[in-house]
């Protein structure tokens, strides 16, 4: 598996990254990625299909200056900012053969992670609610794929160290939620992990032997953003 070593300082250009990432394998059949990256700034990213204010507390976010985006993968609505290391993983079809079972082709994926991160804690981990890592009933990471012929993208956020109570600020409570959630609020739903980010970073990149670096050319991601990340009307669609 290669490694794409891209970070930007804005959350446009990284959702967009994302989008890029797996246009490019697909197209050129470039082999499995990794890719690992975090936000040093705070902003709210929804679901493909998710409406804006069903989700989101707009006037929340409106006061405190935080971006509202959409990325072009399913799933809920999420705060991203500093404390959040997110992973996107293109991975061939082959490699995740029950597609016809979206939680199976996720605990493909998922138990590399569970795994690495019951070490990492000394904590037993769950996955629950199909895409969720989950310690003690509290979940800490949330994923979602988006699928093509050849290749699929799954990508997520493992929460280390975010100021979860922005997430009451920021985010309604979910129109769809996981059995196991219970009505929970954000702030008793959600946790920190509170490790170090280059530990789990590390732990990642061996759990997938990402080691050889893959080259992403930047007219890819400029596509991408102008396609949709750059257009508030791809942002605001629902």
């Amino acid at each position: 598996m290669k490694y794409l070593d891209l970070v930007f300082a804005d959350a446009a250009t990284n959702l967009a990254c994302d989008e890029a990432l797996l246009s490019h394998c697909e197209a050129c059949d470039a082999g499995e990625v990794l890719r690992l990256w975090e936000p040093t700034e705070y902003f709210v990213v929804l679901g493909y299909a998710n409406k804006v204010a069903v989700e989101v507390n707009v006037e929340g976010c409106e006061r405190r200056k935080i971006p509202i985006f959409r990325r072009f993968s399913g799933g809920g609505a999420v705060l991203q900012g500093p404390g959040c290391l997110n992973y996107s993983l293109v991975v061939k079809n082959e490699r995740v053969r029950s597609f016809r079972n979206i939680a199976d082709s996720f605990h493909t994926v998922l138990k590399p992670h569970q795994d690495l991160f019951a070490r990492l804690t000394t904590k037993s981990v769950q996955i629950e609610g199909v895409s969720d890592l989950v310690i003690g009933g509290k979940k800490f990471s949330g994923n979602s794929q988006h699928r093509k012929l050849r290749y699929t993208l799954f990508h997520g956020t493992v929460l280390l160290n975010l100021d979860l109570s922005l997430i009451e600020a920021a985010l309604r409570m979910p129109s769809k939620q996981p059995w196991y959630r219970k009505g929970r609020s954000h702030i008793q739903f959600l946790r920190n992990l509170a490790i170090d980010a280059e530990c789990a970073r590390r732990g990642l990149k061996n759990k997938w032997g990402a080691v050889d670096e893959l080259y992403l050319p930047a007219e890819k991601i400029d596509q991408a953003l102008q396609d949709r990340y750059s257009q508030r009307r791809w942002h605001f669609r629902f």
